[in-house]
């Protein structure tokens, strides 16, 4: 359960389905990495995509995790997992 400070993490449809297509050691690491959002949305090293309005990235490696931040509500909502020579597209 998220504390009042934290935010809340949910995946869509589309990147659950990214998730489970994934080798175990680099779920593992991605599982982290979305985990972490909840306490920090905005972790060192995130970026703004500037293909698509809202849309932020994080770096796993060669991998990205696409999410939205909604500060109000205080979620965050992972729409994609990708590798790196296919996030862009």
């Amino acid at each position: 359960m998220a504390t009042p400070e934290q935010y809340f993490v949910s995946l869509t449809s589309r990147a659950r389905r990214e998730n489970h297509r994934l080798d175990r050691q680099i779920l593992v690491r991605i599982s982290k990495a979305i985990d972490t959002l909840a306490e920090n949305p905005r972790p060192s090293g995130c970026l703004k995509v500037k293909t698509t309005e809202g849309l932020w990235r994080i770096r796993v490696g060669d991998w990205r995790i696409g999410y939205e931040i909604d500060d109000e509500a205080r979620t965050v909502t992972v729409i994609t997992i990708g590798h790196r020579s296919e996030f862009y597209e």
